[in-house]
């Protein structure tokens, strides 16, 4: 009798999912009857009502907690690396804007985009099923940033378990709902685009501004190390720290999670001559506060589809849009493409996304998902370099760099 046991199955990762849904839909948008289109209009339509529901339960559900356990935690090495991933946020996110006003208009044929919009025929679902949010976007971080704080304050113990409790929930539905259904809506959202002809001009105007994406993490991480470099212990040659990360940003690569890849980033962090205990608290808490890789990401796409659908847009809007970005996306649900799933509300509320754009929004930001993670990580050696500067009390003297 064999007693063996069957090897356990791999799971196909949702990134590959989602690649495998935008080649499907775009070839089954070529040869599908305009029925069969109708047909994923209606589960794009019921299941956007759904994502709009759940978006401010994600924001309590997740800012609430973390703003809660920031609190607990005050003090002044956590107010230090708190305001730093937070600057290194904005730094990023306007970083991404300004880059994009100057050199978007010069990539994207707004004029072609539009005239595929406008010639394109109308796919209305059968019907759909309206399912009102309990509370506005707006409403949920307010209540976030009010009951976060509250119970920080007041130490209200079992409050925080129920929001311990309500984070478990949505991470759940985050989990076993929304991310297994993803691949079947962007599915429909490719191939209705493809049958009312859009995706040519999508999918040329983006593939241009994800290699300009690419090229902002590589400055982002060089102007981090380039700014924490003369303060380290080990070395003060930027791109020698640059290199001592490298395992940190391919294991995020790989990982697409930042908690995941804590153990390489916190022994690379202490190898550049992080001390130990202060590398210990900043690593993790950079895994959930620093998004300088996705704030890039989010704004950069955000932008580029504005300017590709001729939406107005100005610096008022999209500075408050990154100032609330930056803190909206902290402790992200730990599942590849959380931020975005959490910043759905800022792109309706504040940028005047429709349902289509969010859907855009959630496939190139997947599609990108593992670059974000990795610039994220790798940034979070950078604070720990800082902070180590600012509050360890015996410096180590600092090695001469052979290549100085």
């Amino acid at each position: 009798m064999d007693t063996t046991k069957p090897s356990p199955r791999k799971r196909i990762g949702l990134l590959p999912l989602i690649l495998i849904a935008i080649a499907l839909g775009i070839a089954a948008g070529y040869v599908c009857p305009f029925w069969c289109a109708r047909i994923m209009a209606t589960f794009n339509a019921v299941f956007s009502q759904f994502l709009g529901f759940c978006i401010p339960l994600i924001i309590i559900g997740f800012v609430a907690p973390a703003i809660a356990d920031i609190g607990q935690r005050a003090g002044k090495m956590l107010l230090v690396t708190a305001m730093l991933a937070y600057g290194f946020t904005l730094f990023a996110g306007f970083l991404a804007y300004f880059t994009g006003v100057i050199c978007f208009p010069s990539v994207i044929s707004a004029e072609s985009y539009m005239q595929a919009e406008a010639s394109a025929p109308e796919i209305a679902p059968y019907f759909t099923v309206a399912i009102p949010p309990v509370m506005s976007v707006m409403s949920a971080l307010v209540a976030s940033f009010m009951f976060g704080l509250g119970v920080a304050f007041v130490k209200a113990v079992t409050i925080k378990n129920v929001m311990d409790d309500t984070r478990r929930i949505i991470d759940l539905v985050i989990s076993r709902v929304i991310i297994p259904l993803l691949p079947v809506y962007i599915f429909g959202i490719f191939l209705n685009m493809t049958v009312s002809g859009e995706v040519g001009s999508i999918l040329s105007t983006f593939i241009r501004i994800i290699a300009i994406i690419f090229l902002l993490h590589i400055f982002v991480l060089v102007f981090q190390y380039c700014l924490a470099a003369p303060f380290s212990p080990r070395s003060h040659n930027p791109f020698r720290l640059l290199l001592t990360m490298m395992p940190a940003y391919f294991t995020a690569l790989g990982t697409q999670s930042s908690a995941a890849t804590i153990p390489v980033t916190l022994e690379r962090t202490i190898r550049m001559g992080v001390d130990r205990d202060i590398a210990g608290f900043t690593v993790p808490l950079c895994a959930t506060i620093h998004m300088s890789g996705s704030t890039l990401k989010l704004v950069s796409c955000a932008l580029a589809l504005m300017i590709a659908r001729q939406m107005p847009y100005d610096i008022s809007m999209f500075s408050g849009f990154i100032a609330m970005l930056g803190i909206t996306i902290i402790a992200a649900p730990g599942v590849p493409g959380g931020a975005v799933m959490a910043a759905l509300g800022l792109f309706t509320s504040m940028l005047g996304f429709s349902e289509a754009d969010c859907a855009l929004m959630i496939a190139l930001y997947i599609a990108m998902d593992s670059f974000g993670t990795a610039c994220n990580v790798t940034g979070d050696g950078s604070i720990a370099i800082l902070v180590n500067r600012i509050f360890r009390q015996k410096k180590q003297p600092c090695a001469k760099d052979s290549e100085s």
